[in-house]
């Protein structure tokens, strides 16, 4: 009888180890490809002050200039203003500077914008993006740096091109003021998409600054 406590716990411990997953040691090479894990975000963050804003800053046009000649020549705009080494079946995708005041603002929803009139005339001229939420990946996608087949999948490209939204986001459009924005002025560098039909160019910021209210 004094051997049955001892029984039950030995049964009680195999039980337990049973119910253990052992996992092996890491090797260097384990930890190395642990290190080199896709990082969409650390990868952005690591370019964005020593490549992408000076690429902008010297690529960019006037917006009044570049969306002018890319109505009339998308592809000598492209050259100029944006990459020519997209691929062949991407839209164009130019980088632009503007300046002007706001005459509409959308702070309601995530994806928050405001619209601007460049050429003092009153009316929209651009829409910028102000966040949280952002959409398309102009930034990414204006860069001639950045080559698709360096990646691993069309869902790691994907991935990458969202991170420049979010660290734009991050790092400049959350700083922005929400309230009372129309009349103020704007000063934005970034990268559009040319609109389509009576749609707004819709323009990502990689640097954003919003003047005083009047």
């Amino acid at each position: 009888m004094a051997a049955r406590p001892i029984a039950i716990s030995l049964a009680a411990t195999l039980a337990l180890l049973a119910g253990c997953k052992i996992l092996p040691t890491p090797t260097e090479e384990d930890r190395a490809a642990a290190a080199n894990t896709f990082n969409p975000d650390k990868m952005v963050e690591d370019i964005w002050t020593a490549k992408v804003i000076p690429y902008l800053s010297q690529k960019a046009g006037p917006f009044a200039e570049v969306n002018a000649l890319a109505k009339s020549d998308a592809k000598a705009a492209g050259d100029k203003y944006g990459n020519p080494k997209k691929q062949a079946n991407s839209p164009w995708t130019y980088a632009a500077r503007a300046e002007g005041k706001i005459v509409a603002s959308n702070t309601q929803s995530r994806a928050g914008s405001i619209d601007v009139d460049v050429d003092g005339d009153g009316k929209a001229d651009l829409r910028a993006q102000i966040g949280p939420a952002l959409r398309g990946t102009a930034l990414r996608d204006v860069l001639d740096f950045v080559n698709f087949n360096e990646f691993t999948n069309q869902i790691d490209f994907a991935q990458y091109g969202k991170a420049f939204n979010t660290y734009s986001d991050r790092r400049v459009l959350s700083k922005l003021p929400r309230e009372a924005l129309d009349g103020r002025t704007a000063k934005l560098l970034g990268a559009y998409v040319p609109a389509s039909g009576s749609d707004l160019p819709l323009l990502t910021p990689a640097e954003a600054e919003i003047g005083p209210a009047p």
